[in-house]
């Protein structure tokens, strides 16, 4: 079969169709030759030499090629790993730039380079034939009616986030019909929606979508499955299997489907995305489209031996930043999510490893250079996991203004006080009012900091207080996996009981950790299903259940009615009072004429803290009063905001602590709202005025309101 090849243009990168044609576009520095390799529905291969090259571009024009073709690439060059070249034509590759891919990798020798899995055979070359493994490229039509849908752009301070999983969301979810269940159809669903707004969060945060594979070794061989989605292969399609279409190209249709349903309840998409490594491992992985491309230019490599690959994420492999072709790809990847598929903002895994110029990660990389001076990506939420596996990589409060972080000191402190840990209450007052020792000098607010007690990695909140340890068994890798220091408390006895008494202590630090999330300062995030009491049976690491650990059980609604309700109560409160939401600093400014700050910290005797309190790691009570007639923000016309006044009582002692009212807040009334100590929001009015004590029982929080 005969089919022409123009010239083309070698932008943009990837398929481009325009109604009469299909232009294809590839980057290679090193290549010597590439080609262009189609399919038709019987897997037959057409290979087109690609003749023409502009800047290390190849590229050509097919007319009457359109949407629906399937392709990948051939590239050939020299295979000399220990140079850092491991070009294979007898690879097909997919293509960086694909909008959608048909089908998943299958597994055999014929995906690797070489020719043997011996270690040190990496440097042998494989003569064997993968196009019948390899998924395929598929050009599509990006054309979607959108109508008025447009970023939300909730304010930084008032949002409030929810992650969970495109697949485990609605996998079980009996109100959704089993074919868009685990899709983003099924997310998409009304039923689905409709839970995720009774709840009240302000933006899901999704696992990674970008189409991933599972690593070829243990997972594939012990028949688990790279569930999270953590092992990027085409990072401007979405992930083939979550769509509930099954046609090819689809899933971009209803990917876009599902965040105009979700912009339309008010619910903001971020996505989570995996710009540090791919899927393709290290020297021994397989060759399926970065390495065979152009090793040399998108991965880093061991400098005085390039047969291997710097690793600073465990995965193998890390991108090769700083070469302006990959900080080119990950841009258009960032500003194709926005424009074409409306996301709101991005959750950075392993950021610090996007931000190593050398071997130290550097504030002021390439990578945090374009993406301020972008118009596109600068405008959205950018979220980082200010952390990487690398030398140096812990870099929680060091990043640059307009991002904000996962905030893991505020996860470590909360965990700590509640399971009762030697932590001191100075820790506490700066992760409670927003970091401000991380973020202030920098120039960041509050909303910086990504406050967040559980998420995909570590125990769910309910085996947060059920398990002392982990209990991987079921990866098959003899418990080894994981976090082993979790912060965790089982209360008592190690997972499931009968107890009353430890059951009851359970509900109440959950209650407690969510009370402490949504009280203060920044952004609170909430791992889908905590709020449910889901649980994973004490698997601190399921990136590998694509099973009942990993999806929500919602029989469990039912159950835990009680969590369920407190949680949406929990957050309409916190959304209904602007004192809890700030966009600056508590700054502790007098009231003129009176003792009065906006924030002021108590003893439970009724008096301020010292500072040997501040620092004594055994003291774990404490009272916090917010004034809501002195809120430093102002609203956005410059309009003082007013809010009630809250005094807040801390227990984080074993035994029940009586707490006094403040003297220069006696004489006025104050309404009990929260008592963690309680199933629900207390309903039954209590009051408290003058010196009269308040009980506060063991490990609990009481919240007082003055209208």
């Amino acid at each position: 079969m005969y089919v022409p090849v123009w010239p083309g243009k070698p932008y943009p990168l990837g398929a481009s169709w325009d109604g009469k044609g299909t232009n294809f576009a590839l980057f290679s520095e090193n290549a010597t030759a590439v080609e262009l390799c189609l399919f038709d529905k019987q897997d037959r291969e057409i290979r087109l030499p690609l003749t023409e090259v502009n800047n290390f571009v190849w590229h050509g024009y097919l007319p009457g090629v359109g949407v629906g073709q399937r392709y990948g690439f051939r590239v050939h060059g020299p295979y000399t790993p220990q140079e850092g070249h491991r070009f294979n034509p007898n690879k097909l590759l997919i293509d960086p730039y694909a909008k959608a891919l048909d089908g998943d990798i299958q597994y055999g020798a014929e995906i690797y380079g070489y020719s043997s899995d011996d270690p040190d055979l990496d440097l042998s070359f494989s003569d064997l034939d993968d196009a019948l493994l390899i998924p395929k490229a598929v050009v599509i039509d990006e054309s979607f009616d959108w109508g008025d849908d447009q970023l939300l752009r909730t304010p930084a301070h008032e949002t409030i986030i929810y992650e969970t999983h495109v697949k485990g969301f609605t996998k079980l979810h009996p109100d959704i019909p089993e074919s868009l269940r685990g899709t983003y159809a099924g997310l998409a669903h009304p039923a689905a929606i409709a839970y995720l707004q009774s709840l009240g969060i302000t933006a899901v945060e999704l696992l990674p979508v970008h189409h991933f594979l599972t690593c070829p070794g243990h997972l594939v061989k012990t028949g688990l499955t790279n569930y999270w989605g953590y092992d990027s292969l085409a990072y401007l399609a979405p992930h083939a299997s979550y769509s509930a279409s099954g046609t090819q190209g689809q899933q971009v249709t209803e990917f876009k489907q599902m965040v105009k349903a979700l912009h339309a309840a008010g619910i903001e998409v971020v996505l989570d995305v995996v710009y540090n490594h791919t899927g393709e491992g290290n020297h021994l992985g397989p060759t399926i489209s970065l390495r065979g491309i152009d090793n040399c230019a998108y991965y880093r490599l061991v400098e005085d031996n390039p047969r291997y690959y710097m690793d600073f994420t465990g995965c193998g492999n890390s991108l090769n930043v700083r070469h302006p072709q990959v900080l080119k790809l990950i841009m258009d990847s960032l500003r194709y999510w926005v424009l074409e598929m409306h996301v709101d903002g991005f959750r950075f895994d392993l950021a610090s490893a996007l931000a190593r110029e050398l071997y130290e990660v550097d504030s002021l990389a390439a990578f945090f250079d374009i993406i301020h001076q972008d118009p596109v990506i600068s405008d959205v939420k950018l979220i980082a996991e200010p952390w990487d596996v690398g030398q140096g990589g812990y870099q929680v409060g060091k990043f640059p203004l307009l991002w904000s972080e996962w905030n893991g000191k505020y996860r470590d402190t909360i965990r700590d006080l509640w399971r009762g840990a030697d932590s001191t209450l100075a820790e506490f007052a700066y992760r409670f009012t927003g970091s401000s020792d991380l973020y202030e000098l920098n120039g960041r607010r509050p909303h910086a900091s990504i406050n967040f007690i559980t998420a995909h990695d570590g125990f769910p909140l309910n085996d947060l207080v059920s398990y002392n340890e982990k209990h991987n068994e079921e990866n098959g890798e003899d418990n080894r996996d994981g976090e082993s220091y979790n912060r965790s408390w089982n209360c008592g006895v190690e997972g499931p009981t009968d107890d009353p008494e430890i059951l009851e202590l359970r509900n109440r630090q959950r209650r407690n950790f969510l009370v402490t999330l949504m009280l203060s300062q920044g952004v609170p995030m909430i791992l889908g299903g905590d709020e449910l009491g889901r649980s994973q049976q004490g698997n601190n690491n399921p990136y590998c259940q694509d099973n009942e650990i990993s999806w929500f059980d919602w029989d469990l609604a039912e159950g835990n009615a009680a969590l369920l309700n407190f949680t949406r109560q929990l957050i309409y409160f916190r959304r209904q009072h602007p004192i809890f939401q700030q966009r600056k600093w508590f700054q502790g400014r007098a009231i003129h004429g009176s003792g009065v700050h906006d924030i002021a910290w108590f003893n439970p005797d009724g008096g301020e803290m010292t500072e040997a309190q501040w620092h004594d790691g055994f003291t774990k009570a404490i009272g916090i009063f917010l004034n809501g007639e002195e809120i430093a923000t102002r609203g956005e016309r410059g309009e003082r905001i007013m809010d009630d006044s809250f005094l807040l009582f801390f227990n984080a002692h074993h035994d029940p602590v009586e707490f006094l009212i403040p003297s220069g807040l006696q004489h006025r009334e104050w309404r009990v709202v929260i008592d963690t100590n309680q199933p629900r929001f207390v309903e039954v009015e209590i009051c408290y005025k003058g010196d009269k004590p308040i009980p506060v029982e063991a490990r609990s929080v009481v919240v007082l309101q003055r209208r």
